[in-house]
């Protein structure tokens, strides 16, 4: 089957929600919920096909950073979708959708496989599926961060006009917000002990368990420190993007440099 197809068609999808819901909040119009929910689970759907087929080639799994990207862009679109059914979370879209359609054509047109794996033991699966759960879950973090960053600045300048008077309150934004840092610590918890246990200390993953450890204790000190000293608004958020970045260092970042390594050699 042709990947270039539903991949293409997703990622219209994921540009055409984008642009509704951009143009809603900016001019401050009600989003019709349920025809973004319908973007993302149709746009999902075709996404899920294509990295189905970018992911199996004729020499293994391919499981290039492009790849894990598309992997954990579906992933978050899933995790959202299926928290805005109960929460209002939905915002995150205006976020979420480019990143999914440019996860997409990176993907899709990334011909020469990179890093091909032909025996992957249970223990490296379990590693590879705490990961991405735990990437994804922290990535909408962020994307909460982010938002609750602006709807703050917005707040304490006074101009609680536009997009700002279809947010959730404060409050219920940064709850959100800790609620998705509770499952993405829990799930790199387990990330790190699987790791541990199934893989080798080459270069490379010693260099991404680092800064993944690293990253583990800057989300574990702003738990602790909203627990115990009631930490909350902009330290919060300066905290989260901060542990985000190391993680994306530490996979993203080992990912390239294994890469490159690859073709240099």
């Amino acid at each position: 089957m042709n990947i270039i197809l539903p991949s293409l068609i997703a990622v219209l999808l994921y540009a055409a929600g984008s642009v509704y819901q951009g143009r809603a909040l900016v001019q401050g119009h009600t989003i019709h919920k349920p025809l973004i929910q319908g973007i993302a689970l149709t746009a999902s759907i075709l996404q899920m096909l294509s990295i189905y087929f970018v992911l199996h080639t004729q020499q293994g799994i391919d499981l290039s950073y492009v790849n894990v990207g598309s992997l954990i862009s579906w992933l978050i679109i899933n995790v959202v979708l299926l928290s805005s059914l109960r929460k209002p979370v939905e915002n995150l879209f205006v976020i979420l959708f480019p990143i999914a359609a440019t996860t997409i054509l990176l993907s899709a047109f990334h011909l020469s496989p990179t890093d091909i794996k032909t025996n992957l033991s249970a223990g490296m699966i379990l590693h590879v599926l705490f990961s991405v759960l735990a990437y994804s879950i922290l990535t909408i973090a962020f994307c909460q961060a982010l938002l609750l960053a602006y709807q703050d600045y917005r707040l304490k300048h006074r101009h609680p006009t536009g997009m700002i008077r279809l947010f959730p309150p404060l409050q219920t934004m940064e709850s959100l917000l800790f609620e998705f840092l509770w499952a993405g610590l829990l799930l790199l918890s387990c990330s790190l002990l699987s790791g541990f246990i199934a893989l080798d200390n080459s270069f490379v993953q010693s260099h991404k368990a680092s800064l993944s450890i690293i990253a583990w204790l800057v989300f574990a000190i702003l738990l602790w420190g909203r627990h115990a000293l009631g930490w909350r608004g902009i330290t919060a958020i300066r905290w989260t993007i901060c542990g985000f970045t190391l993680l994306v260092l530490a996979y993203f970042g080992s990912k390239l440099l294994l890469d490159l390594i690859k073709q240099a050699g």
